[in-house]
């Protein structure tokens, strides 16, 4: 029988394989995530990460295995998942301030063309103020640096009130320092929410989350925060140096000279 003190199973993955028309991308991937947890995944371009995402979210069905996110089909799970992705296009000029890209996040709450509600509001600043962006809610969207946007998407994400937050590669575009912030913005957030993030920056990694993982067609995965160099060379399936000076730490492949 399953402890009470056992965290629940959010997200289910067994055996796993996805991919596109007649290429495979993933191959027999297992995955339990815990309630709570924060997972990173780290892994070479096109091995698999945004794919991996896609199958979570129900926009790629997978060609073989089972997903269950909270005991239920992806199809019922996902409303449980707030998602928050790599790149998010749009016109700067734009006039859209920041409470109304925020407050888009209650769209698939709701019927086609209802009003918002009093809780919607309420919803809206609090996802706001979780991430300390309520201060700038008439500010226009593209007024604001690349640090304070993805605060917003974050913000959006939390409106939709979700178990769990995926994000790929949430720091991609904003500086070291930026990224320091939003990382520790994330870690104050797992103490609601689960959080599944893919990332190149092992420091990331090494520093702020709970479990980690490698990606390339397979998962090396073990539940646990330790990072070995062969986990990381089984993914880049190349020869790899862990090179640290203090924190954060760094990963380079071997060089020829």
């Amino acid at each position: 029988m399953e402890s009470r003190d056992t965290p629940q199973e959010v997200i289910s993955v067994r055996h796993l394989w996805a991919g596109y028309e007649n290429e495979t991308v993933l191959e027999d991937i297992n995955l339990a995530v815990a309630e709570l947890d924060f997972v990173g995944l780290i892994g070479p371009n096109g091995g698999g990460k945004t794919t991996l995402i896609k199958v979570l979210l129900g926009l790629l069905p997978p060609t073989r295995g089972t997903v269950r996110i909270l005991g239920r089909s992806v199809k019922e799970g996902r409303r449980y998942i707030g998602y928050v992705p790599q790149v998010v296009e749009f016109d700067r000029e734009f006039p859209i301030n920041v409470w109304d890209v925020v407050r888009m996040g209650r769209l698939g709450s709701r019927r086609l063309l209802q009003r918002y509600t009093a809780e919607d509001n309420d919803i809206v600043a609090e996802s706001l103020r979780a991430v300390d962006m309520l201060d700038l809610r008439e500010r226009a969207i593209g007024e604001l640096s690349g640090g304070q946007r993805q605060r917003v998407y974050i913000a959006r994400a939390l409106a939709t009130q979700p178990r769990i937050l995926l994000l790929d590669e949430p720091t991609a575009s904003v500086d070291s320092r930026v990224s320091t912030n939003i990382y520790e913005l994330l870690r104050r957030l797992n103490d609601h929410v689960t959080i599944l993030l893919i990332s190149h920056n092992v420091g990331v990694i090494s520093s702020y989350v709970k479990t980690v993982g490698c990606l390339n067609r397979h998962l090396f995965y073990h539940g646990d925060s330790q990072l070995t160099p062969e986990m990381v060379q089984l993914a880049y399936q190349c020869p790899i140096d862990l090179i640290a000076h203090g924190v954060p730490h760094r990963v380079f492949p071997e060089h020829l000279t």
